[in-house]
Order: C-alpha cells, then structure tokens, then sequence
C-alpha cells in the first residue's frame, strides 16, 4: 500500500534537488472521472518558498515561530475544507482522499522543517554536507504507506548516520514544536540506522513500522540504506519468525475486538475483518514476498486478479468508512457506533428502501466487505504454508486422522482439497459433498478448494437444486454430523448456501438496527441451529433440561432444523417476516425434500416462531385465559414441542448475554401449563383450581401458625391474589402483614427462587399511585423491573410484588441489598422525590440516538376474565415505567399486574388494569383517552431524555 514518495521542499544537506525513495514509486492510476481527482489538493502544495519569504519580511518583534504556525494552520484548515468537500461530492473515493491527507501532511512537516532550518542554519564542517550532519525525515507506519484518515496520527522517524548533533536536536525540537502548536498528533524518535536495526530485530512491531517507511524530507540516500539494510540484515531468514508474530498480535487484537467479524458495532480498524487484517496481509506479503506496490500481489501469484479486485475493493471501502467516522465525530474514532452508522450511511449516500434503513443496507455491504476479508487472509495464510513459511494445522485427533476421504476428494496440507481443478465441472454435486465431507472427516477445508467452489457457484441453477440427490446431501450436512454450524457458516460465506437456498440471499450479511441483535441475521440463523446441535448432543441439560429432554424423548427433527434455518427468512421486508416467511418456507421446504407433513409442520413453525416468547415474557402467565389461549393456538403436544425447543434457540441465538434464567422460568412455566392443558383440556385451567392450589401450598409453608391464622390470611385476599402470586410471595406476604400498623411500611427483599431476578415485596395501607411511588422508588436504586404484581387486601393494605434486576440483567448480591432497601426507605418517606432525581439519570446515550423505536398503545380486553390488558411498545429509559403508571394513576387506573420486557432499546410494558369500580375499559372514548395520556408521559419523558 505504499504511496507516491513525495519529497518536494527542502532539498538535502548535499545541497541536491529533492528525490524519491528508491523503490517506493505506486503505479498511476487510471484517470479519475468528475468530480475532480483530490491528489494534491492545492493546499498540500510545497509552502517553502512561502514560508522563507514570510519569515524574510517579518518584524524584529514579531514571533518567527508563532508566524510559522499560524501559516501552517490556515494551510492545514484550507485543505481539510477542500478534501472533506471533494469527500461529500464522492462518498467513496477513499484511495484519493487517504492520499490527500498524507500529502497535507507532508506539507506540513516539510513546512515546519524548513523554518526550522532557517531559523538554526548549519555551521562549521556540516554546513558543507559532511556526514555528521546527515538528516532523514521519514514517515513510518500508516503515514509512512500514504494513507492517512482526517485525524489520523503521524509517526515520525528522524534518522541520522551517526549520533544526532546539536544541530539536529535543535532543528528537530523546533519543528515538532510547530507540529504540535498546529495540533496535529506526532509520534517521532530520534534514532540511527544502527539504532532501528537493532531496535526491529528484537520488536516485530518497529518491524513492521519501519517497512512501511516513506522519505518525506532530508537525505535520501540514507533512507534508501536503511531500507536496504532491514532487508539484507533483518528481515532475510526471519520470515516464518515474523509471520508467526503477526499471526499471534492478530489473534489478541481480535480476542480483544470480539473475536468475531459480525460484532453489532465493529471497530473499522481493528476488528475482524477491518483495516488491521488488510494490512497484516500486505505486510506479510511485503515481507515474505517482497511485494512493493500492490500489483505484486498479482504478479507474484498470491492473489488472482479477481481476488485482487476484492483485496483493492474492501480496502477503498473500508478506508471510506474510516474517513467519514473521523469527520462525522470530529475526532478520531475507530469503533462504528450505532449512531455513527446511521450517520456514515447518509454521508456514504444510502438512503431507506425496500422496508429496510438506509443504514441496515449500508452495514450489510461492510460486513460483506469484512467478510471478504477473512477470504482473502484465508487465501494467503495457505500460500504461506505452502511455502513453509507457516506451520500447517494438525488434524483433529487419531481417529479422524484414519478417516479415508471419498473419491473425487484428497488430503492436502492437513485440509479437505477437491482431486483436480475439473472435479466440480465434471459432478456439480461435489460442490455439496465438500461440506459434508469436512464434517464427516473432520478436515477443514482447503482454500484452494473454496476458490474453486466460488468459481464453480453458476453450476448450482434450478435442475441443480432439484435433484433428489443434492436435496440428499444437503440435508444429510445438516442432520447426520453433530456439527451443522460449521459447515453452515463456510456455505454462507462461499456463497453455497444463497445459491442452493437463493431465499436466504438477502439476509446474507443483513444488520438488524437494533441493540438487542448481537449478530447479522444469518449468523443469528446459524448460531440457533448450533444451540439446537448442542441441545441435541446433551451438552446443555443443565441449563436447560426441558429442551433437552424434549429432544431425546423424540421429535421431528427434519423438521426443526429446516425451520430454523428458515424462521427469519423473511426479514428485512415491509411485510411481518414471520407471515412472509411462512409463505417462502412453504416454497423451500418441499425443495428441499421434506414431504407435505413435515413441509405443514415448518410453514407453522415459521409463522408461529414468535408466539411463545411473546407469550411467556409479555403475558401474565397465572391467567387462565392466556394459558387457554395458548394451548388453542399450539393444538397439539408434538407442535408444543417442538415450538418450545426452537424458542430456546431463538433467544440463545439472539447474543450470548440474552439468555437467563427468568426467560428460561417463564417458557418452563408456560410449556408445563400448556402440556398439562393440551392432556387434561383446556377447561380445567380456572382460577378456582389454581386459588385452591395457591392456598394448600401456602398452609404448607406456614409451620407454626394456628388454624385461624391461617383462615383469616385466607380470607383476607381476593381471588386473583392467588393466582397471581408464587407460593415463596404468599408466605412472605402472610408474615409482613400480620399485626402490620397503619403507618407502617413493611419491605422484604429476597432471591427470586430460580428466576435469576430479586424478589421485592411490600406491605403497606392502601393510597392512590402506590405503584408508580414503587417503580420509582425502584429505578432511582438503578433496578430494572422485569415483572410486578399489586393486590389490596380486604381490609385495606396493599401488597406489591417486584422482580427486579441489576444493571446486567442479574439478581442483586446480598452485600448490595441494604444500599437498595435505603434507597427505596428514602423514596416512600418523601426525602426524595422520584420525578426530581430520575431526571439526571433518565437520558438516552449518544450511541444509541440514531435508534427509532415508534410508540404504540394496543388495548386487549379478550386476554383477561377480569381486566384489560394495555400493552405500550416504546423506546426504553430507566425512568419509562415510572412514567407510564404516574400516567394510568392520574387517571385513577387500577393497575394489578405489570409484565415488563426490553429487546435493546425497545421496551415492551404490559399492563393488567381496571378502573376505579373494578370494570374493564371496554369503551373506545375510554382507551383512547388513556392512549393520550400515556403518549403524552412518554413524550415528556422523551424529551426530558434528549435535554
């Protein structure tokens, strides 16, 4: 990647006209069309002449220094202008613009340097061009290649022959004095050429800084020593030592960048798949290869000529990219947050289309640009093993090493390779037997063999896909070996899996816009069908015996997988993508070989793949209504089943932080409601069975308490207190509120049993917005609630029950308990008012502005015998649900149970509600009345938010 040397300026201390380093020379490139080509943008241009004249005609009085800076400032400002401009008008022309900025660079280095000179001139023998006084200035690192973004830093080498002279220490201090005064970000050392000699044998990254080397002012001769003498004393015979470094910097920096390419907010720079990898390949190629410009790539045989196509490709995208973040924030920042997605996109011109953002698109190209960067590296870490440079990896234990593979195939460099260059041509179906071969075996497969399949892709057509056979072998990759994920993902990424599923092409590399979604949506795809794999195998029975037991009791399991490959298909459309999904699974499936049974049972599958987390996570599961409802929806014990095993892992699939165990409580608690409903009938779920079961427990738990204790517990709650409660709150409950005074607030807070969730109870005499006094009282603690209960007594005493968690989604530790209980002692007593204190703490983070997240109120009065169930879609604050029911008090709603869910940041609240004389809201004008209020509250709180 290095860049046109550009050394205009001063001339060497031989007194010789300016000259490039030898070797560092890029190819021209092909003239550019309008607009305007940015290489040397008019502000770049050599400011000696300039600076040597101002610096003549200055007055005695006035800074020569100071003159300098302010110069070199106005030049910088006026060539930043011009290319940001230049920048707007064409997006993506990064090659010109990187380049742009470096040469603006130089200018300003040269410039400095030059006053510098001027100003402390040479004496004695040095002034003649002796050896002592030998300067090189050269740029080294990301600014030595020519490639600079906005605020990109520079990296400076001031090398000298021998030990620096006074003469350059003061001409060196002068000139970063300058650089710094005009606010630019310098690395520099001072070193001899012995010095980085020494210096790059024992460090690979001087190493690697030092290759990139570029003359920018000074002796060139002597940089041109240097260059030749890494490459003679340094660089010759430690080519595997060098590639093994990178390698393992590689693995940390990606460890520490999230080891995957699909991370929701990827680091351009560092991350897998970013500019770093780009840079590690050519670096590599550098120095094993001795590659000097990027054409050699080619020539030398590392890359094809399309594959170098992709190479100049991803790196023109990717430094686009760099480039509009640094000018969108103002600043250099490499981590593609949320909100500089969305504003990258506008900048880069991508605008809303096909039901779908403009930066969901945009995110979608640059994870197939980071993908296309993983192939590359592929391509050339196989060359280098080919070329001994890099150990090849060992098979995967004896047994495998044993494993013969099947004609048409063979074993090189410890990977699955295809016999000949014609094996695909001559059976298109070893396309698909490659992936089940690698699985089988256990080999990964060869890069040369990918290349092959990516060449070969225009064999899978539509006769391709409908032959039994291919049918066959696909479904055989995913049901036989115990490991479809991995076979799954390299399909994906060659492009097998678009062109033998072309459904699944447009989800290939699709962002979902969200925080919740911590992968693109087919690798969310293919992580669920590994959470199934792993269930399958018994690998997870701990944590979640439920489905594990499901699976080895028996179910369809074609069916399963092939629904889960399919269930988001259908994303990214205007349509529900549960609906349409449905409509192309009906398509795919039969195709895929599934007879109509199985083909039913996947189109509902699809449809339905949402209806049992909504269900478990947004309804009030201790309602007969919902678990009747529910059971009539599903139908049959084989459909609940399996549902219930592909909703596991949908939610595992999501992100590896979005499952616990109140998800895992809940779908356990409906999936046993269900079963029991689906084998007895739906009719016996009644309040009156679940009240006399509540009630038993309770006696149960109460050892010690004489029979008319328990009695008038008994008769002190109304029926729904019973249903609506766990056994471990009833009991809890029975002891706060015996012999509880008037004036008296009774707290209790606990573990939540299996729930993964703080149990907060409270006790107390019944007033109007108790609730909304609680959940604020709770979120000032920094609680989340996740799910809540409120009952009054017959005799006039509320009873509130809270699940609540911590900032991470976990249960609170007994150390931070009195902390909390403090807190919320506060909050009741009046010392704090919730409103007043929420609002420092009730803002919405800069990274997660660009989110929309629209409002809506449904209003449900078919999903509970007794109340009306208001359900509240909105973006999420800590502050929200406080909101919300300081709303629905002020209209004097009683409110019995509220369900809370978050994906990211979209809250989901549901409400449980009645008015003052304990009726439902059946009346139009009466909904939309509370609608208004309730719009207004999240309207105020927004903008409180955004202030």
């Amino acid at each position: 990647m290095p860049a046109t040397a550009r050394t205009g300026g001063l001339a060497g201390p031989g007194g010789g006209p300016p000259g490039r380093t030898p070797g560092r020379v890029r190819a021209p490139r092909a003239a550019p069309t309008a607009p305007a080509a940015l290489h040397f943008p008019s502000a770049a241009a050599d400011a000696s002449a300039e600076i040597e004249a101002m610096l003549a005609a200055l007055p005695e009085d006035a800074s020569p220094r100071g003159a300098v800076t302010a110069f070199l400032r106005a030049r910088l400002a006026r060539g930043r202008e011009e290319i940001a401009a230049r920048l707007r008008d064409a997006p993506r022309r990064s090659p010109e613009v990187t380049e742009a900025y470096a040469e603006l660079a130089d200018m300003a280095v040269r410039g400095a340097l030059h006053a510098a000179r001027l100003r402390h001139p040479q004496d004695g023998p040095g002034a003649q061009g002796g050896a002592s006084e030998r300067l090189a200035v050269v740029a080294v690192g990301g600014y030595g290649r020519g490639e600079m973004a906005p605020h990109s830093d520079i990296d400076l080498l001031f090398l000298t022959h021998k030990a620096i002279t006074p003469w350059a220490e003061r001409v060196i201090e002068e000139a970063l004095y300058v650089l710094w005064d005009i606010k630019l970000k310098v690395g520099h050392s001072s070193r001899t050429v012995k010095d980085c000699l020494t210096l790059a044998r024992s460090d690979s990254t001087i190493r690697t800084a030092l290759m990139e080397q570029r003359l920018v002012d000074g002796d060139a001769a002597l940089a041109a020593d240097l260059e030749k003498r890494l490459r003679r004393e340094v660089f010759r015979g430690t080519e595997r030592e060098f590639v093994e470094s990178k390698l393992a910097e590689r693995d940390q920096r990606l460890k520490k960048n999230g080891g995957q390419r699909y991370v929701t907010e990827p680091n351009v720079k560092e991350g897998k798949g970013g500019l770093r990898d780009l840079q590690s390949l050519y670096w590599i190629a550098k120095y094993v290869y001795a590659v000097r410009d990027e054409a050699d790539l080619v020539a030398k045989g590392l890359f094809s000529k399309a594959e170098f196509a992709t190479f100049e490709s991803a790196r023109g995208f990717l430094w686009a990219v760099r480039c509009h973040m640094h000018l969108a924030a103002g600043r250099a920042v490499e981590q593609l947050t949320f909100d500089l997605q969305a504003e990258v996109a506008a900048r880069m011109g991508y605008s809303d289309r096909a039901g779908r953002r403009a930066v969901e698109h945009f995110m979608q190209d640059y994870f197939r640009q980071a993908n296309a960067v993983g192939e590359l590296t592929r391509i050339l870490l196989t060359k280098l093993e080919a070329d001994h440079i890099k150990p090849e990896p060992m098979l995967q234990g004896l047994f495998k090493r044993r494993r013969k593979v099947r004609a048409g195939f063979k074993v090189r460099q410890n990977r699955l390779d295809i016999d000949g260059p014609q094996t695909f041509a001559d059976d298109p179906l070893d396309i698909l037997r490659l992936f089940e071969e690698g699985l089988r075996t256990g080999l990964l497969i060869h890069p040369d063999a990918m290349r092959a399949v990516q060449a070969s892709l225009h064999l899978i057509d539509a006769a391709f896909r409908e032959r039994p056979e291919a049918r066959r072998i696909f479904l055989d990759t995913i049901l036989k070996h115990g490991n479809p994920e991995r076979a799954l993902r390299r399909m994906s990424e060659l492009g097998v899996l678009s062109a033998f599923v072309p459904e699944f092409e447009p989800i290939t590399a699709m962002m979902q816009f969200n925080m919740y979604h911590a992968y693109t949506v087919d690798e969310h795809t293919i992580q669920c069908i590994a959470q199934l794999a792993l269930i399958e195998k018994g690998e997870l029975a701990d944590a979640l015996p439920v489905a594990t037991s499901i699976m080895r009791g028996g179910v369809n399991r074609r069916a399963l997988y092939i629904a889960l490959l399919l269930h988001d298909i259908g994303k990214g459309r205007e349509e529900d993508h549960s609906i349409l999904g449905a409509r192309i699974a009906r398509r795919v499936a039969p195709r895929l070989g599934l007879s109509k049974a199985d083909s039913e049972t996947v189109e509902w599958l699809v449809r339905n793949h949402l209806l049992m987390s909504d269900i478990a996570q947004k309804r009030d599961l201790s309602e007969p209504v919902t678990v009747r409802g529910f059971a009539k929806a599903v139908g049959t014990r084989e459909r609940l089943d399996l549902l219930a095993v592909l909703t596991v892992c949908d939610i595992r699939g999501v992100g590896p932080s979005t499952w616990n165990n109140w998800k895992a409580s809940l779908l356990r608690q409906l999936h046993a409601a269900t079963a029991a409903a689906l084998e007895n009938g739906v009719e016996v779920v009644t309040r009156q069975a679940q009240g006399a079961e509540a009630r038993a427990s309770l006696r149960a738990s109460l050892p010690g308490w004489t029979e008319a204790e328990i009695r008038s517990e008994f008769r002190r709650h109304a029926p729904p207190y019973w249903q609506n409660l766990p056994t471990l709150a009833h009991a809890i409950f029975a002891r706060l509120l015996k012999d509880i005074p008037n004036d008296e607030i009774r707290m209790d807070l606990s573990p939540a049993g299996d729930r993964d969730a703080t149990l907060a109870l409270f006790a107390m005499a019944d007033h109007p917005g108790i609730f909304s006094r609680l959940a604020g009282a709770l979120a000032l603690a920094g609680a989340n609630v996740v799910d809540a209960r409120s009952h009054t007594t017959r005799d006039g005493y509320a009873t509130s029950a809270y699940w609540i968690q911590d900032a991470e989604g976990h249960p609170y530790d007994e150390e931070r308990l009195p902390r909390l209980r403090r807190t919320i002692e506060r909050t009741l007593a009046g010392e704090i008012l919730a409103t007043e204190a929420l609002a420092p703490k009730d803002r919405i983070k800069k990274r997660e502005s660009a989110f929309r997240v629209p409002t809506s109120v449904h209003f449900d009065n078919e999903a509970s015998s007794i109340y009306t169930l208001v359900e509240v879609d909105t973006r999420d604050r800590p502050g929200l649900l406080h909101d919300l029911t300081r709303a629905l008090a002020g209209a004097n709603v009683y409110i019995a149970s509220a369900v809370i869910v978050t994906y990211g940041e979209q809250a989901v609240d549901t409400f449980y509600i009645k008015d003052m004389f304990g009726l439902k809201f059946h009346a139009r004008s009466r909904q939309e009345a509370l609608e208004k209020r309730l719009r207004y509250a999240i309207e105020k709180g927004a903008e409180r938010a955004r202030d």
